[in-house]
């Protein structure tokens, strides 16, 4: 305990630290306070308050905003929506490509790129989102005034959404848009819980605490996962420099496991409530769509959970091979006079790393898989469908990665200015150690 207050008080005595951790609760207060103000038009005394099926899941991640009628209804899923778009364009289109490679004015660009298309993406959900979510019930003034004024306060509140998310990653500690995520995510835990409790009762109650210690097993199985490496060892050849020898010393290249984090998890949940939502438009006047709007409405069918699984392998590798080039780090090693042991420099490094990369990716991308749908699981073996949402899958991912993010980069602060680390022994290790080690 005296280690735990003696870490709290280092923390806030460091001025900067002290002053991203105040932005980034100023910033998360803003965003909260947003997903309570109701869209201008609607009687919220006649707002059922509950979101059902896929929406229920959209729900969980927006805090409540959706089913609240919230300005912030469609939260920061057309940014990532957005990103995913641009991304897969850097590697299909040359234009991209080419900005991808001019560094920072090249990043720039394609940042500017990407909110352009979030208004547009913003504006399209936000037509489906009244048509599915809001009833005409609710509105209280004239339909085509309602659904024209709320499209662009919904555009407008992503937009918000996303220069919180930026601020926070500019001004704050962690990344902002994981952070809004997580913080959507952890707002409706309490009541998740409650509510478990409450339909167990007495009678239930040994079965809740078991319910709990599973829990707490999977969290520890989701973080040895996330923090799980593979470490190539990278040998310098000695140099001399005059009268002293550089070099001849061992490192390792630490590929982790779940190299791509928890953003396969994210691109592929933003892209699985388009089905859903473009099928309601058109349910009336399509068997077919209301067919996949049924399917893709329930995160316990056998069609969600394939097609979601599908899309994480693929993001996983997807992203991995983005955020991992071997061709650099080989070239980078023979620039600098590393080899790995057995291996020769150049394109044999390249494509032992790669090989190595690839072997890793798979059961990874398998494993992240399977935890995502960990929550239909539970949900089909008696767990209530909002307390399944934390039994794994992607609200457990999305917090446990966004939390280890977060103190990793406190930890960086504390050791930076050579205050003890968090831990007594190792280091905290979040997504952001990316990075390879040369």
């Amino acid at each position: 305990m005296n280690k735990l207050f003696s870490t709290i008080r280092n923390i806030f005595a460091i001025e900067e630290l002290k002053t991203r951790i105040i932005n980034t609760i100023g910033f998360l207060i803003v965003f909260r306070l947003g997903s309570y103000i109701v869209l201008p038009g609607i009687d919220s005394s006649k707002l059922t308050g509950k979101a059902k099926g896929i929406f229920g899941l959209l729900d969980t991640f927006l805090g409540g905003a959706f089913s609240n009628a919230s300005i912030f209804g469609l939260g920061i899923m057309p940014y990532i929506s957005a990103s995913i778009a641009v991304q897969l364009l850097t590697v299909a289109v040359p234009y991209f490509q080419k900005l991808q490679k001019e560094g920072q004015s090249g990043r720039t660009k394609l940042n500017q790129i990407t909110r352009v298309l979030t208004i547009f993406i913003a504006a399209l959900q936000s037509v489906g989102y009244l048509s599915a979510a809001i009833s005409d019930e609710v509105i209280t003034i004239s339909k085509p005034s309602f659904v024209t004024s709320s499209m662009i306060i919904l555009t407008a509140g992503t937009m918000f959404c996303m220069w919180l998310g930026e601020k926070i990653t500019d001004k704050g500690i962690g990344n902002g848009i994981s952070m809004l995520i997580m913080v959507g995510i952890v707002s409706s835990l309490p009541g998740a819980l409650f509510e478990e409790a409450i339909s167990r009762g007495m009678r239930g109650a040994l079965l809740f605490i078991l319910e709990i210690v599973v829990l707490f097993f999977i969290v520890i199985g989701v973080v040895m996962f996330i923090q799980a490496t593979r470490r190539i060892p990278v040998q310098y050849a000695k140099q001399m420099v005059g009268n002293k020898v550089y070099g001849g010393q061992r490192q390792y290249i630490p590929l982790k496991l779940n190299s791509a984090g928890v953003m396969p998890i994210i691109f592929a949940q933003a892209l699985m409530f388009l089905p859903a939502l473009l099928a309601s438009i058109w349910t009336d006047t399509s068997d077919i769509a209301a067919a996949v709007g049924q399917a893709f409405s329930n995160f316990t069918t056998w069609q969600y959970n394939l097609v979601f699984s599908l899309l994480i392998v693929a993001f996983t590798f997807f992203y991995t091979a983005l955020s991992i080039n071997p061709n650099q780090i080989a070239d980078d090693m023979k620039r600098n006079g590393g080899f790995i042991p057995g291996v020769k420099p150049g394109k044999a490094t390249s494509m032992f790393i790669d090989n190595v990369l690839s072997r890793i990716t798979l059961p990874g991308s398998l494993f992240l898989a399977l935890v995502a749908i960990l929550p239909a699981i539970a949900h089909l073996i008696g767990i209530s469908r909002q307390f399944s949402q934390y039994y794994g899958g992607t609200s457990l991912l999305i917090m446990v990665g966004v939390i280890l993010d977060t103190l990793q980069q406190v930890e960086s602060h504390l050791l930076m200015r050579h205050y003890e680390g968090m831990m007594k022994s190792g280091r905290v290790r979040g997504r952001l150690q990316n990075t390879v080690m040369a």
